[in-house]
């Protein structure tokens, strides 16, 4: 793949204070002023990384007058402490880090797909949440594995008083869950996948496909990106999201070339993902659907007291500014 137009910067995940305090590397300093580089996050699944791959591709970055920096994540939370920090202009967080851009943390600016990615995993043996009771369940905190854990949690009439929970990050989970140290996860795929061949017989105990609700992952940016830029942004996702709809297996192919997996691999993760075109995202924007996504998301948040309170819809996602830039 040409690399003329977008780098790559090797990101570890850093505690939160380190992250707070120290940039990211090669991601600090001006890159982000009015010079047309995009400082962009992304976490290295197909959600988080299909509209990259494409805008690189196919020079939409240049023909939007703007070069891309594209740095790799394990999560969305770290994400956005990089936005807070101005070490990123842009990120992608999944549906269980929605509770950040709601809490002024940053905007949404695009939904980008619905996934269906998450589980709460159990050793051979664990096939209940009441199996998971008093055992050790690691889980990523903050994310989509931390959301499908409570809301597991939830409708098992549980809390995470009920178990022994060990906030882990991914890599971890991974290395822990298949050495036997955690009996459980809050967890997703495609990482579950690199499990599932170490440890035959996992059981998925719960799963976001198993909800009638809607779980949107989103590009969000950071609080004092101007709004033309983000105009820009905007619209280099949006034609990258149309070409995606129109060429499944294309995206697929350019995927995995980014990510450096299989075909395969990348084809199995998009199997847990529903994408939408630009022209039904702006329809949904408009008829108030995504606005009730993200309201029941943020209920949800409510209950597990990571929000205060539930915010407009509108406080956080930039509808007007997504509907607008497509000039529709």
């Amino acid at each position: 793949m040409p690399r003329s137009r977008i780098r790559h910067a090797a990101v570890t995940v850093l505690p939160a204070a380190l992250m707070l305090s120290l940039s990211l590397a090669g991601c600090s300093g001006s890159g982000s002023g009015d010079d047309g580089t995009v400082r962009f996050g992304y976490i290295g699944d197909y959600n988080g990384a299909s509209l990259l791959a494409i805008a690189e591709k196919q020079g939409l970055w240049k023909k939007a007058g703007l070069s891309a920096k594209l740095s790799p994540f394990n999560n969305g939370p770290v994400q956005i402490q990089a936005l807070m920090a101005g070490d990123l202009d842009y990120g992608y967080i999944g549906p269980g880090a929605m509770w950040l851009p709601a809490s002024g943390k940053s905007k949404v600016i695009a939904v980008d797909t619905l996934t269906y990615a998450d589980r709460v995993i159990g050793r051979p043996g664990l096939k209940s949440m009441k199996d998971l009771k008093g055992k050790r369940v690691g889980v990523p905190e903050g994310t989509s594995g931390d959301m499908i854990l409570n809301i597991a949690l939830e409708k098992a009439g549980m809390t995470t008083k009920d178990i022994d929970k060990v906030n882990m990050d991914p890599s971890t989970i991974v290395s822990a869950f298949s050495s036997g140290k955690i009996d459980g996860a809050g967890f997703f795929y495609p990482a579950i996948d690199t499990i599932k061949k170490k440890v035959p017989g996992l059981q998925e105990i719960a799963s976001t496909k198993d909800t009638k609700d809607a779980f949107p992952t989103a590009f969000v940016a950071g609080n004092k990106v101007s709004e033309d830029k983000n105009t820009k942004v905007i619209k280099v996702l949006q034609q990258a999201n149309d070409w995606r709809q129109e060429h499944p297996d294309e995206t697929i192919a350019l995927t995995a070339e980014m990510l450096d997996v299989t075909e395969a691999q990348a084809r199995a993760d998009a199997s847990h993902v529903v994408t939408l075109s630009t022209e039904d995202l702006i329809a949904k924007t408009k008829s108030g659907e995504v606005d009730t996504w993200l309201k029941k998301l943020g209920d949800f948040f409510v209950r597990n007291k990571q929000l205060d309170d539930n915010p407009a819809p509108g406080d956080y996602y930039a509808g007007d500014l997504y509907t607008e830039a497509s000039g529709k």
